[in-house]
Protein backbone atom coordinates (compact mmCIF):
# COMPACT_ATOMS: atom_id res chain seq x y z
CA UNK A 1 0.00 0.00 0.00
CA UNK A 2 1.44 3.46 -1.04
CA UNK A 3 1.16 6.73 -0.43
CA UNK A 4 -2.07 7.63 -3.14
CA UNK A 5 -3.68 4.71 -1.40
CA UNK A 6 -3.67 5.92 2.08
CA UNK A 7 -4.83 9.44 0.25
CA UNK A 8 -7.13 7.49 -1.87
CA UNK A 9 -8.67 5.97 1.00
CA UNK A 10 -8.87 8.77 3.68
CA UNK A 11 -10.90 11.01 0.90
CA UNK A 12 -13.35 8.18 0.18
CA UNK A 13 -14.00 7.87 4.27
CA UNK A 14 -14.73 11.65 4.17
CA UNK A 15 -16.58 11.97 1.23
CA UNK A 16 -18.98 9.03 2.66
CA UNK A 17 -18.90 11.41 6.01
CA UNK A 18 -19.71 14.31 4.48
CA UNK A 19 -22.98 12.63 2.19
CA UNK A 20 -24.54 11.99 5.40
CA UNK A 21 -24.18 15.01 7.72
CA UNK A 22 -26.60 14.99 10.39
CA UNK A 23 -26.32 11.39 10.94
CA UNK A 24 -22.30 11.95 11.52
CA UNK A 25 -22.75 14.68 14.36
CA UNK A 26 -25.40 12.64 15.76
CA UNK A 27 -23.23 9.46 16.01
CA UNK A 28 -20.97 11.53 17.56
CA UNK A 29 -23.19 13.28 20.15
CA UNK A 30 -21.97 10.29 23.19
CA UNK A 31 -18.57 10.88 22.18
CA UNK A 32 -18.97 14.63 22.96
CA UNK A 33 -20.66 14.12 26.15
CA UNK A 34 -18.58 11.48 27.14
CA UNK A 35 -15.58 13.44 27.02
CA UNK A 36 -17.02 16.54 27.78
CA UNK A 37 -18.51 15.48 31.69
CA UNK A 38 -15.23 13.89 31.88
CA UNK A 39 -13.60 16.84 32.30
CA UNK A 40 -16.07 18.79 34.03
CA UNK A 41 -16.30 16.73 36.35
CA UNK A 42 -12.33 16.02 37.03
CA UNK A 43 -12.36 19.86 36.86
CA UNK A 44 -14.80 20.50 39.66
CA UNK A 45 -13.15 17.42 42.05
CA UNK A 46 -9.85 19.08 41.10
CA UNK A 47 -10.68 22.46 41.90
CA UNK A 48 -12.08 21.30 45.46
CA UNK A 49 -9.09 19.77 46.27
CA UNK A 50 -6.62 22.69 45.41
CA UNK A 51 -9.42 25.15 47.68
CA UNK A 52 -8.81 22.14 50.49
CA UNK A 53 -4.85 22.65 49.99
CA UNK A 54 -5.11 26.49 50.14
CA UNK A 55 -7.24 25.65 53.37
CA UNK A 56 -4.32 24.02 55.33
CA UNK A 57 -1.84 26.14 53.99
CA UNK A 58 -3.83 28.97 55.67
CA UNK A 59 -4.48 27.04 58.88
CA UNK A 60 -0.61 25.86 58.65
CA UNK A 61 0.44 22.45 57.63
CA UNK A 62 3.09 22.13 60.84
CA UNK A 63 -0.59 23.10 63.07
CA UNK A 64 -2.20 20.77 65.58
CA UNK A 65 -4.88 22.29 66.97
CA UNK A 66 -6.38 21.42 70.71
CA UNK A 67 -9.80 21.88 70.91
CA UNK A 68 -12.18 22.67 73.53
CA UNK A 69 -15.39 20.29 72.67
CA UNK A 70 -18.95 20.11 74.30
CA UNK A 71 -19.34 16.41 76.11
CA UNK A 72 -22.14 14.67 76.44
CA UNK A 73 -25.09 16.81 79.22
CA UNK A 74 -24.68 13.83 81.27
CA UNK A 75 -20.81 13.45 81.56
CA UNK A 76 -20.76 17.27 82.13
CA UNK A 77 -18.81 18.49 85.16
CA UNK A 78 -21.07 21.40 87.24
CA UNK A 79 -21.10 23.12 90.08
CA UNK A 80 -23.84 22.29 92.53
CA UNK A 81 -24.74 25.64 93.41
CA UNK A 82 -24.76 27.62 90.05
CA UNK A 83 -25.68 24.40 88.21
CA UNK A 84 -22.83 25.14 85.49
CA UNK A 85 -21.06 23.29 83.41
CA UNK A 86 -17.29 23.32 83.40
CA UNK A 87 -15.69 21.25 80.81
CA UNK A 88 -12.63 21.80 78.20
CA UNK A 89 -9.23 22.59 78.13
CA UNK A 90 -7.68 24.51 81.33
CA UNK A 91 -4.90 26.96 82.30
CA UNK A 92 -3.16 24.12 84.15
CA UNK A 93 -3.32 22.25 80.27
CA UNK A 94 -1.99 25.13 78.65
CA UNK A 95 0.84 24.58 81.59
CA UNK A 96 1.51 21.30 81.07
CA UNK A 97 2.04 21.24 77.46
CA UNK A 98 4.41 24.50 77.90
CA UNK A 99 6.56 22.85 80.27
CA UNK A 100 6.69 19.27 78.20
CA UNK A 101 8.05 21.74 75.22
CA UNK A 102 10.23 23.51 77.89
CA UNK A 103 11.68 19.92 79.19
CA UNK A 104 11.98 17.65 76.16
CA UNK A 105 8.70 15.53 76.70
CA UNK A 106 7.23 16.34 74.07
CA UNK A 107 9.95 18.20 71.52
CA UNK A 108 9.37 20.16 68.18
CA UNK A 109 7.19 22.29 69.35
CA UNK A 110 7.68 25.89 67.93
CA UNK A 111 5.53 28.11 68.98
CA UNK A 112 2.33 27.48 72.01
CA UNK A 113 -0.74 29.92 71.22
CA UNK A 114 -3.83 29.62 73.87
CA UNK A 115 -7.12 31.04 72.28
CA UNK A 116 -10.15 31.27 74.03
CA UNK A 117 -13.87 32.63 72.29
CA UNK A 118 -15.21 35.15 74.38
CA UNK A 119 -18.97 34.52 73.04
CA UNK A 120 -19.29 38.21 73.42
CA UNK A 121 -22.00 40.68 71.66
CA UNK A 122 -20.17 43.23 69.08
CA UNK A 123 -21.65 46.38 68.71
CA UNK A 124 -20.80 49.76 67.18
CA UNK A 125 -23.75 52.22 67.34
CA UNK A 126 -26.70 50.59 66.64
CA UNK A 127 -24.71 48.09 64.18
CA UNK A 128 -24.32 44.57 65.83
CA UNK A 129 -21.71 42.14 64.10
CA UNK A 130 -21.93 38.67 63.30
CA UNK A 131 -18.66 37.57 64.30
CA UNK A 132 -16.67 35.94 67.25
CA UNK A 133 -14.61 37.78 69.42
CA UNK A 134 -11.38 35.84 69.93
CA UNK A 135 -9.36 36.62 73.03
CA UNK A 136 -5.38 35.65 72.41
CA UNK A 137 -1.75 36.42 72.10
CA UNK A 138 0.18 38.58 69.15
CA UNK A 139 1.71 35.10 68.26
CA UNK A 140 -1.27 34.04 66.92
CA UNK A 141 -1.22 35.92 64.04
CA UNK A 142 2.13 34.06 62.38
CA UNK A 143 0.83 30.28 63.66
CA UNK A 144 -2.73 31.08 62.03
CA UNK A 145 -0.63 33.22 58.93
CA UNK A 146 -2.96 36.23 59.25
CA UNK A 147 -1.75 38.61 57.63
CA UNK A 148 -2.44 42.76 58.03
CA UNK A 149 -4.05 45.30 55.80
CA UNK A 150 -4.11 48.14 57.98
CA UNK A 151 -2.63 49.72 61.15
CA UNK A 152 -1.00 47.05 63.63
CA UNK A 153 -1.59 43.97 65.04
CA UNK A 154 -1.82 42.87 69.11
CA UNK A 155 1.89 43.71 70.92
CA UNK A 156 3.22 42.08 74.21
CA UNK A 157 3.09 45.65 75.42
CA UNK A 158 -0.76 45.48 75.05
CA UNK A 159 -0.81 41.66 76.79
CA UNK A 160 1.47 43.47 80.00
CA UNK A 161 -0.43 46.78 79.74
CA UNK A 162 -4.20 44.66 79.59
CA UNK A 163 -5.07 47.63 76.70
CA UNK A 164 -8.52 47.38 75.36
CA UNK A 165 -7.70 47.44 71.62
CA UNK A 166 -8.33 44.88 69.37
CA UNK A 167 -7.55 44.10 65.58
CA UNK A 168 -10.55 42.92 63.40
CA UNK A 169 -11.07 40.51 60.47
CA UNK A 170 -11.82 41.51 57.07
CA UNK A 171 -15.28 40.69 57.40
CA UNK A 172 -16.10 42.70 60.42
CA UNK A 173 -14.41 45.69 59.20
CA UNK A 174 -16.89 45.88 56.60
CA UNK A 175 -19.79 44.81 58.47
CA UNK A 176 -19.34 47.14 61.52
CA UNK A 177 -17.61 50.18 59.39
CA UNK A 178 -18.40 49.74 55.95
CA UNK A 179 -15.98 51.76 53.38
CA UNK A 180 -14.80 53.94 56.56
CA UNK A 181 -11.65 53.66 57.70
CA UNK A 182 -12.37 51.86 61.66
CA UNK A 183 -8.75 52.61 62.68
CA UNK A 184 -8.67 54.68 65.99
CA UNK A 185 -12.71 54.17 66.30
CA UNK A 186 -13.92 52.11 68.72
CA UNK A 187 -16.08 49.36 69.13
CA UNK A 188 -18.41 47.80 72.32
CA UNK A 189 -17.34 43.94 72.67
CA UNK A 190 -19.45 42.69 75.65
CA UNK A 191 -20.45 46.30 76.41
CA UNK A 192 -16.38 47.33 77.13
CA UNK A 193 -15.13 50.14 74.99
CA UNK A 194 -12.04 49.18 72.21
CA UNK A 195 -10.10 50.68 70.49
CA UNK A 196 -9.89 49.46 66.63
CA UNK A 197 -5.71 49.42 65.92
CA UNK A 198 -5.40 46.93 62.63
CA UNK A 199 -7.63 45.24 60.41
CA UNK A 200 -7.25 42.07 58.21
CA UNK A 201 -5.94 40.79 54.87
CA UNK A 202 -9.34 38.33 53.70
CA UNK A 203 -8.67 34.75 54.07
CA UNK A 204 -9.26 32.22 51.42
CA UNK A 205 -11.60 30.36 54.00
CA UNK A 206 -14.99 32.52 54.70
CA UNK A 207 -17.49 29.80 54.37
CA UNK A 208 -15.39 27.15 52.87
CA UNK A 209 -12.89 24.30 53.21
CA UNK A 210 -11.03 26.25 56.18
CA UNK A 211 -14.49 26.50 58.43
CA UNK A 212 -15.24 22.66 57.58
CA UNK A 213 -12.22 21.43 58.55
CA UNK A 214 -11.55 22.78 61.88
CA UNK A 215 -14.58 24.97 62.73
CA UNK A 216 -13.66 27.95 62.52
CA UNK A 217 -13.72 30.93 59.84
CA UNK A 218 -10.93 33.15 60.35
CA UNK A 219 -13.08 35.80 58.41
CA UNK A 220 -15.18 35.98 61.15
CA UNK A 221 -13.27 36.59 63.90
CA UNK A 222 -12.06 40.08 66.14
CA UNK A 223 -8.66 39.66 68.01
CA UNK A 224 -8.15 41.32 71.77
CA UNK A 225 -5.06 40.59 74.15
CA UNK A 226 -6.05 37.40 76.14
CA UNK A 227 -4.95 39.26 78.97
CA UNK A 228 -7.48 41.95 78.46
CA UNK A 229 -10.04 39.01 78.23
CA UNK A 230 -8.96 37.71 81.60
CA UNK A 231 -9.35 41.62 83.29
CA UNK A 232 -12.86 42.21 81.88
CA UNK A 233 -14.90 39.04 81.10
CA UNK A 234 -14.52 36.04 83.32
CA UNK A 235 -14.62 32.10 82.72
CA UNK A 236 -18.36 31.97 82.49
CA UNK A 237 -20.70 32.47 79.82
CA UNK A 238 -24.34 32.14 79.65
CA UNK A 239 -26.65 32.20 77.04
CA UNK A 240 -30.18 32.36 76.38
CA UNK A 241 -31.89 31.49 73.37
CA UNK A 242 -35.61 32.00 74.06
CA UNK A 243 -36.72 29.96 76.72
CA UNK A 244 -33.78 27.93 76.77
CA UNK A 245 -30.80 28.85 79.54
CA UNK A 246 -27.56 27.81 79.01
CA UNK A 247 -24.68 28.08 81.56
CA UNK A 248 -20.80 26.90 80.81
CA UNK A 249 -17.77 27.54 82.31
CA UNK A 250 -14.82 27.25 79.81
CA UNK A 251 -11.26 28.30 80.58
CA UNK A 252 -9.42 28.17 77.00
CA UNK A 253 -11.17 27.60 73.86
CA UNK A 254 -8.12 26.35 71.82
CA UNK A 255 -4.64 26.76 72.16
CA UNK A 256 -2.30 26.10 68.85
CA UNK A 257 0.63 24.58 68.51
CA UNK A 258 3.08 25.26 65.57
CA UNK A 259 5.61 21.98 65.06
CA UNK A 260 8.77 22.56 63.40
CA UNK A 261 8.36 20.66 60.53
CA UNK A 262 5.46 18.69 58.81
CA UNK A 263 7.04 15.20 59.46
CA UNK A 264 6.79 15.62 63.16
CA UNK A 265 3.39 16.53 63.16
CA UNK A 266 1.48 13.45 63.76
CA UNK A 267 3.63 12.54 66.38
CA UNK A 268 3.50 15.46 68.56
CA UNK A 269 -0.19 15.66 68.15
CA UNK A 270 -0.23 11.45 69.20
CA UNK A 271 1.88 12.68 72.53
CA UNK A 272 -0.52 16.10 73.24
CA UNK A 273 -3.49 13.57 72.61
CA UNK A 274 -1.97 11.21 75.21
CA UNK A 275 -1.18 13.96 77.59
CA UNK A 276 -4.54 15.36 78.07
CA UNK A 277 -6.44 11.81 77.58
CA UNK A 278 -4.76 11.09 81.19
CA UNK A 279 -5.31 15.17 82.38
CA UNK A 280 -9.07 14.65 81.21
CA UNK A 281 -10.27 11.38 82.81
CA UNK A 282 -13.74 12.01 83.77
CA UNK A 283 -14.82 12.99 80.19
CA UNK A 284 -13.39 13.41 76.93
CA UNK A 285 -14.07 17.17 76.44
CA UNK A 286 -11.35 17.89 74.21
CA UNK A 287 -10.11 17.45 70.33
CA UNK A 288 -7.06 17.40 68.58
CA UNK A 289 -7.16 18.83 65.26
CA UNK A 290 -4.85 18.24 63.06
CA UNK A 291 -4.97 20.08 59.21
CA UNK A 292 -2.64 17.90 57.71
CA UNK A 293 -4.19 14.86 58.48
CA UNK A 294 -7.53 16.37 57.39
CA UNK A 295 -6.16 16.96 54.16
CA UNK A 296 -5.21 13.38 53.46
CA UNK A 297 -9.12 11.98 54.49
CA UNK A 298 -9.80 15.12 51.99
CA UNK A 299 -7.71 14.01 49.37
CA UNK A 300 -9.18 10.38 49.76
CA UNK A 301 -12.06 11.49 49.94
CA UNK A 302 -11.85 13.42 46.77
CA UNK A 303 -10.15 10.56 44.99
CA UNK A 304 -13.21 8.23 45.69
CA UNK A 305 -15.42 11.40 43.87
CA UNK A 306 -13.19 11.40 40.66
CA UNK A 307 -13.47 8.24 40.77
CA UNK A 308 -16.88 7.53 40.78
CA UNK A 309 -17.50 10.64 38.57
CA UNK A 310 -14.66 10.09 36.14
CA UNK A 311 -16.92 6.59 35.91
CA UNK A 312 -19.99 7.37 35.32
CA UNK A 313 -19.29 9.73 33.05
CA UNK A 314 -16.97 7.25 30.62
CA UNK A 315 -20.52 5.61 30.61
CA UNK A 316 -20.98 8.38 28.04
CA UNK A 317 -17.88 7.03 25.86
CA UNK A 318 -19.52 3.93 26.10
CA UNK A 319 -22.78 4.73 24.75
CA UNK A 320 -20.81 6.81 22.30
CA UNK A 321 -18.80 4.01 20.83
CA UNK A 322 -22.05 1.65 21.12
CA UNK A 323 -23.90 4.41 18.46
CA UNK A 324 -20.81 4.76 16.13
CA UNK A 325 -20.86 0.87 16.02
CA UNK A 326 -24.64 0.77 15.15
CA UNK A 327 -24.13 3.69 12.57
CA UNK A 328 -21.17 2.17 11.18
CA UNK A 329 -23.09 -1.62 10.49
CA UNK A 330 -26.09 -0.07 9.40
CA UNK A 331 -23.62 2.02 6.61
CA UNK A 332 -22.16 -1.98 6.26
CA UNK A 333 -25.34 -3.03 4.92
CA UNK A 334 -26.25 0.26 2.94
CA UNK A 335 -22.80 0.15 1.06
CA UNK A 336 -22.84 -3.87 0.66
CA UNK A 337 -22.76 -3.49 -3.49
CA UNK A 338 -19.60 -0.82 -2.81
CA UNK A 339 -18.04 -3.45 -1.03
CA UNK A 340 -18.12 -5.74 -3.83
CA UNK A 341 -17.33 -3.01 -6.72
CA UNK A 342 -14.17 -2.73 -4.57
CA UNK A 343 -13.34 -6.16 -3.73
CA UNK A 344 -13.75 -6.89 -7.31
CA UNK A 345 -11.15 -4.07 -8.43
CA UNK A 346 -8.55 -6.13 -6.41
CA UNK A 347 -9.35 -4.41 -3.03
CA UNK A 348 -7.96 -6.41 -0.09
CA UNK A 349 -9.81 -7.33 2.95
CA UNK A 350 -7.39 -5.15 4.81
CA UNK A 351 -8.20 -1.99 2.38
CA UNK A 352 -12.15 -2.19 3.06
CA UNK A 353 -11.17 -2.79 6.79
CA UNK A 354 -8.79 0.64 6.29
CA UNK A 355 -11.73 2.70 4.17
CA UNK A 356 -14.27 1.79 7.54
CA UNK A 357 -11.59 2.39 10.49
CA UNK A 358 -11.44 5.98 9.04
CA UNK A 359 -14.79 7.04 9.46
CA UNK A 360 -15.32 5.61 12.60
CA UNK A 361 -11.94 6.67 14.14
CA UNK A 362 -12.49 10.52 12.37
CA UNK A 363 -15.92 10.40 14.20
CA UNK A 364 -14.68 10.18 17.65
CA UNK A 365 -11.91 11.56 17.05
CA UNK A 366 -13.58 14.79 15.90
CA UNK A 367 -16.14 14.32 18.76
CA UNK A 368 -13.21 14.13 21.11
CA UNK A 369 -11.80 17.57 20.15
CA UNK A 370 -15.02 18.89 20.38
CA UNK A 371 -15.92 17.49 23.51
CA UNK A 372 -12.27 18.85 25.08
CA UNK A 373 -13.18 22.55 23.78
CA UNK A 374 -17.28 21.85 25.63
CA UNK A 375 -15.09 20.35 28.71
CA UNK A 376 -12.87 23.56 29.14
CA UNK A 377 -15.23 26.27 28.57
CA UNK A 378 -18.48 24.37 30.76
CA UNK A 379 -15.44 23.88 33.19
CA UNK A 380 -14.77 27.72 33.21
CA UNK A 381 -18.29 28.24 32.81
CA UNK A 382 -18.92 26.61 36.32
CA UNK A 383 -16.33 28.87 38.41
CA UNK A 384 -17.84 31.79 36.76
CA UNK A 385 -21.84 31.41 37.80
CA UNK A 386 -20.71 30.26 40.94
CA UNK A 387 -18.69 33.36 41.59
CA UNK A 388 -16.04 31.10 42.90
CA UNK A 389 -18.67 29.26 44.90
CA UNK A 390 -17.36 25.94 43.09
CA UNK A 391 -13.89 26.00 41.45
CA UNK A 392 -12.84 24.01 38.65
CA UNK A 393 -8.91 23.64 37.68
CA UNK A 394 -8.64 21.51 34.45
CA UNK A 395 -6.24 19.14 34.27
CA UNK A 396 -4.03 17.78 31.34
CA UNK A 397 -4.18 14.28 32.16
CA UNK A 398 -7.83 14.64 31.97
CA UNK A 399 -7.81 16.31 28.80
CA UNK A 400 -5.25 13.96 27.01
CA UNK A 401 -6.79 11.03 28.64
CA UNK A 402 -10.27 11.05 27.80
CA UNK A 403 -9.25 12.36 24.43
CA UNK A 404 -7.49 9.56 23.67
CA UNK A 405 -10.39 6.94 25.01
CA UNK A 406 -12.25 9.05 23.10
CA UNK A 407 -9.95 8.03 19.91
CA UNK A 408 -9.62 4.63 21.16
CA UNK A 409 -13.63 4.24 21.07
CA UNK A 410 -13.61 4.45 17.32
CA UNK A 411 -11.39 1.93 16.42
CA UNK A 412 -12.75 -0.55 18.95
CA UNK A 413 -15.98 0.11 18.58
CA UNK A 414 -15.65 0.37 14.49
CA UNK A 415 -13.05 -2.57 14.41
CA UNK A 416 -16.26 -5.10 14.31
CA UNK A 417 -18.40 -3.48 11.08
CA UNK A 418 -14.79 -3.03 9.40
CA UNK A 419 -14.24 -6.77 10.22
CA UNK A 420 -18.23 -7.48 8.68
CA UNK A 421 -17.74 -5.40 5.76
CA UNK A 422 -14.10 -7.15 4.55
CA UNK A 423 -15.52 -10.52 5.22
CA UNK A 424 -18.57 -10.06 2.44
CA UNK A 425 -18.47 -12.05 -0.36
CA UNK A 426 -17.45 -9.99 -3.05
CA UNK A 427 -20.23 -11.68 -5.86
CA UNK A 428 -23.15 -11.74 -3.05
CA UNK A 429 -21.85 -8.37 -2.54
CA UNK A 430 -22.05 -7.28 -6.09
CA UNK A 431 -25.70 -8.63 -6.42
CA UNK A 432 -27.20 -6.81 -3.75
CA UNK A 433 -29.63 -4.31 -4.25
Amino acid sequence: MNLAFYTQTFRLGFANLRLHKLRSFLTTLGIIFGVLSVITMVAIGEGGKQQTLKAVAQLGATNVILRTVAPPENTRLQSRQSRTSIYGLKRLDLDAVQEASRNGNIPFMEQIVPVRDSEQMVVRGEIRANCNPVATTPEFFDVAHLQLSQGRLLTPTDMEQQRAVCVLSAAVAQQLFGAQSPLEDVIRIGGRLFEVVGVLQPVGLAGGKGSSLTGRDLNRDLYFPLTTSALFFSDTIVRRTGSTYERKQIELSEVYIRVDTAEHVEAVAAALGRMLELRHTDTQDFSVIVPRELLNQADATQRTFNLIMGGIASLSLLVGGIGIMNISLASVTERTREIGVRRALGARRQHIILQFLIETTTLSVAGGLIGVLGGIVVSLSVEWLSQGSFPTSITLWSVVLSFCISAGVGIIFGLYPAIVAAHKDPIQALRHD
